[in-house]
């Protein structure tokens, strides 16, 4: 075995063959299983999309990196349990596009961070976060204070509305005024927010200031609905069924 790779090594036609082969069958490994996965994960039936809010603080989270240090994937691992909470499931990501599971752990997981800390909490993590966490190497995002910029919102859902999330017409149509609303719950428009994307959705002034829309309250609304989004990791830890 060893002379047969010592003289595929002289040959270098060859080499660049046999290297070409054994890629193609790892790929194929990792990807002939997405063929298959309408027929494999069963979506929740009480997974809901993100609201245009959350969506758009999604836009600005992988926008910032922060997908680079903090994964959203809690493996089936005792120790991981006990500090995150249930495993994750392919379900609960049939919406991302794309998706943020990952394996890079500069910071912690955040598959379970939903409304584990206070909107304040945030806040004054992403302006500063040793001022939270005195060892913290994160990077401070003061710039997250300025307004929201809500104009693509509407194309966003209309997109992701073609590959397959649950994005009516009506939540199309009013995705910007829904992002404001879901900032604001004494308006108007919040209980059409809640009529769209269901009761288990935070409805607040995300920054504490009502009278501006900011990218600090789409971050937070985003990070503050992680893991919220359906319950069935936590059925199925308690022995339920998906």
């Amino acid at each position: 075995m060893l002379r047969l790779h010592y003289n595929l090594e002289k040959v270098s036609m060859g080499l660049v063959a046999a290297i070409m082969v054994a890629a193609s069958i790892g790929g194929i490994v990792e990807i002939a299983p997405l063929f298959t996965i309408d027929e494999t994960v069963t979506l929740p039936d009480d997974l809901r999309p993100h609201t245009p809010l959350e969506l758009a603080g999604r836009e600005i989270y992988v926008r910032e990196g922060c997908y680079a240090c903090h994964s959203q994937m809690v493996r089936s691992l005792a120790d991981e349990l006990d500090r995150y909470g249930p495993y994750s499931l392919a379900a609960e990501s049939a919406y991302d596009h794309p998706m943020l599971w990952g394996s890079k752990r500069t910071g912690p997981d955040l598959a379970r961070l939903g409304e584990k800390y206070s909107d304040a909490w945030h806040v004054a993590h992403l302006r500063d976060p040793r001022a939270v966490v005195p060892a913290s190497i994160m990077p401070a995002y003061p710039w997250l204070g300025r307004p929201l910029d809500t104009r693509l919102l509407e194309a966003q859902l209309a997109t992701l509305a073609r590959l397959g999330v649950p994005y009516d017409d009506a939540m199309i149509a009013n995705a910007e005024a829904d992002a404001l609303a879901q900032s604001r719950p004494a308006s108007d428009g919040a209980a059409a927010v809640v009529a769209r994307y269901g009761e288990r959705i935070a409805m607040r002034a995300f920054d504490g200031d009502a009278e501006r829309l900011t990218e600090m309250d789409a971050v937070v609304a985003y990070l503050q609905s992680l893991g919220t989004l359906t319950n069935a990791p936590y059925q199925i830890i308690g022995g339920g069924e998906q």
